[in-house]
């Protein structure tokens, strides 16, 4: 008889009939336990019937995932992935509507389960969808007149059913024709479509050029900006992320050659003023997802100004120089000398000194500052647009910057050039969007020239800090890095607008950063001495163990864990939480997002903590292993940890974020009696261990702590001082 770790007691379904209660063991081959199962109901020709699980996910017990079945699970006995998938290829080609509608709703959730898409797939059911999709629309013409609703439900099934089938990554997205694109892309342009179409058309065309080069001109041919607009104008949010989401993609695959031009189309179209007003200004709040793509828009925009950044001046190139020239028009308000007023040198020795004036690094050819990339031409860019757009401004600070003895004067030209440089390391100008990033900036979408704007206010606000702190030239590295905290931490407040923006930054003046700092100092002193450094270490077993606790507490309250496909709009989720006695982690899957704990008796899986036999992390994790691109994304192998227990099995899971990922792996570690040694655990050591400290020496303020202990003392001549209390 097998140990008792390889039978699992269950509860078998059967329309009908009453369920039968069953011992199955793990070892027995699937087809073994499944004739059984048949048997008990006098059901013959067993290969034709499967298992599945009694949920509403219905997916097929197979060998891969049998291991999956836990005590107490309910399963179902129905008709194999193979016959299922015959019997709806069949039945969605029904000339009965309501037969046809039944079938492919059916179809649609079957095609969830891999097993099942498989078989499906098998039997050339994606071309079969695809014909539907080509021949349907010019087929149920008339009907569609008198039965909208019931067409708009036979397109969306049948789509869905579609996205649901390529979602498992079994099909290349290069085998589909022009004509299933053309059909696509029409059910986007028409101005009047039942949403759930327009959604699931609207996701399959992001599929596609995400996929597949060759499709991506293919849908560019299809699909304009123009026609894409006026779905960003309605109320649906969901219809608003996965149009932004199309135009992501559409800017993310086109040509360098061709991004410039996409760019000039979408600010024809006001594009920014369109996402501002109806998205970003709508009363509905913004979901993570739309986020997301708010922020891959924000980084693809700002990646236009790439090419500016790393071109080179020419010194020799008369139209650049001729860009320096008018920066010295404006700021002086001279007109340009005819040739023959004044000697070379005369004219050269002027130049030089208004070029120095202008705050330029080589007064004689200033065209050799903007040599340096980053920020090569863009910084002349800015430059000339400050001067231009906010002339008053641009002439204040050259001129009083001129003015000024020559040890405090704030050199405009050299601070331009670093700013620029400075505000494309905060933006990450030219690196790809991150795959989890929600992190945009809603005052870049409030203006044309955002990028500009921008430096236009930190160029007024480097001048004023500037002066604030009476810096010289051998200040500059200090002023730079004062300006940068200041910027970085007002863009960490979220300014709805650029006013706003310019608002927080004259509440961050350099005093203000000074107490700041002050502030965060005394709350991170690291104190060397060696009786400091020896209490530390006396101190910190407690303070691991305080951790420790802490970890083991959250994992009693548990996480809820988002199961990652291909499609990210399509979130699933389960939980996992530890019982209060640490001794086993209970978990289960949730149909939505939980508000709060879940209860443990709600989770019906369970899994004693003693049978884990390691946490693996990282791209060692087995769901990390598989194929797929975004399996091989950085952030989420960064987030993936595997448990391994018993019978080499595993649990897998992807935590939301990195705080979750190491307070997850540290509770894992410490419940197996290992050390906790995530990033977390060390900033949690660091401050507490800083704060206790603080606490212990609270008394000794302002007394010297000596390097090493006092001398002992010389044992005295008597002891007559001591008190026998007997």
């Amino acid at each position: 008889m097998p140990p008792p770790a390889d039978i699992v007691k269950v509860a078998i379904e059967w329309p009908g009939a009453f369920p039968k209660l069953m011992e199955i063991d793990q070892k027995k081959p699937l087809s073994a336990i499944i004739k059984e199962v048949c048997e008990g109901w006098s059901l013959g020709n067993h290969e034709n019937f499967a298992l599945q699980i009694a949920d509403p996910t219905n997916f097929y017990i197979t060998e891969k995932n049998r291991n999956d079945i836990k005590n107490g699970s309910i399963l179902r006995l129905t008709t194999s992935p193979y016959q299922t998938a015959v019997q709806l290829h069949e039945r969605i080609q029904s000339s009965s509507m309501d037969a046809k509608l039944e079938a492919l709703k059916d179809l649609a959730n079957a095609s969830r389960d891999i097993t099942f898409a498989q078989e499906f797939i098998n039997l050339d059911g994606i071309s079969l969808l695809t014909q539907m999709v080509e021949s349907g629309t010019e087929r149920y013409q008339k009907l569609q007149k008198i039965m909208k609703p019931c067409f708009g439900d036979l397109l969306s099934f049948t789509l869905t059913a579609f996205v649901e089938l390529m979602d498992h990554g079994i099909v290349s997205w290069d085998t589909f024709s022009v004509a299933f694109i053309k059909k696509i892309a029409s059910y986007v342009n028409k101005s009047a479509m039942d949403t759930a179409v327009l959604q699931r058309s609207l996701a399959i065309l992001e599929s596609m050029v995400l996929n597949s080069q060759d499709l991506y001109h293919k849908v560019a041919q299809e699909i304009t900006i123009g026609q894409l607009i006026p779905h960003l104008q309605g109320t649906d949010q969901d219809i608003q992320t996965y149009t932004i989401a199309v135009i992501n993609a559409l800017f993310l695959k086109a040509p360098e050659e061709k991004r410039q031009e996409m760019a000039h189309i979408l600010a024809q179209k006001q594009l920014r003023s369109i996402i501002l007003s109806n998205v970003i200004r709508s009363p509905t709040p913004i979901n993570d997802e739309m986020a997301h793509q708010l922020y891959v828009l924000q980084v693809l925009t700002f990646n236009l100004l790439e090419d500016r950044m790393m071109t080179k001046m020419d010194p020799q190139d008369q139209a650049q120089r001729d860009i320096i020239f008018e920066l010295r028009r404006i700021a002086f308000d001279v007109e340009c000398e005819p040739n023959n007023s004044g000697s070379i040198e005369k004219r050269k020795s002027m130049y030089t000194r208004d070029y120095k004036k202008l705050g330029f690094i080589n007064h004689v050819n200033p065209a050799v500052d903007f040599t340096q990339i980053p920020p090569g031409m863009l910084a002349l860019d800015n430059m000339l647009y400050f001067a231009r757009h906010h002339q008053d401004a641009y002439i204040r600070i050259v001129l009083e910057n001129s003015s000024r003895e020559d040890k405090h004067e704030c050199p405009f030209g050299r601070s331009s050039i670093e700013l620029t440089k400075m505000l494309c390391e905060i933006l990450k100008v030219g690196e790809l969007p991150s795959e989890n990033c929600h992190d945009f900036h809603p005052m870049f979408f409030t203006h044309d020239r955002s990028f500009e704007e921008f430096f236009c206010i930190s160029i007024q606000l480097l001048n004023k800090t500037w002066k604030e702190m009476r810096a010289t030239s051998e200040d500059f590295n200090k002023v730079m890095q004062v300006v940068r905290e200041q910027i970085m931490r007002a863009l960490t407040l979220k300014p709805n607008s650029l006013d706003q923006f310019k608002s927080r930054l004259q509440n961050l003046s350099y005093t203000e950063i000074l107490k700041i700092r002050q502030s965060e100092r005394m709350n991170q002193e690291d104190f060397q001495s060696r009786p400091i450094l020896e209490l530390r270490e006396k101190i910190q077993p407690e303070i691991m163990e305080l951790i420790k606790q802490q970890r083991l507490n959250r994992l009693c309250e548990g996480t809820c864990f988002r199961k990652i496909s291909s499609r990210r709009r399509q979130d699933k989720f389960w939980y996992c939480r530890l019982s209060p006695n640490h001794k086993v982690l209970h978990y289960g899957d949730l149909e939505e997002s939980p508000q709060g704990e879940v209860p443990h008796d709600s989770l019906q899986e369970k899994l004693p903590v003693a049978e884990i036999k390691a946490v693996i992390t990282g791209k060692d994790c087995p769901h990390m292993k598989e194929k797929g691109a975004l399996k091989q994304n950085k952030e989420v192998l960064e987030l993936a940890f595997t448990i391994l227990y018993e019978s080499d099995e595993y649990l897998n899971f992807i935590a939301p974020d990195k705080h979750e990922y190491c307070v997850w792996t540290d509770g894992l570690n410490a419940l197996l009696g290992k050390e906790m040694t995530s990033d977390y655990t060390k900033s949690d050591m660091d401050t507490l261990l800083s704060m206790e400290m603080k606490l212990r020496l609270l008394d000794l303020e302002n007394i010297q702590i000596p390097e090493a202990p006092p001398p002992i003392p010389k044992e005295p001549s008597n002891y007559d001082f001591v008190y026998d209390c007997n």
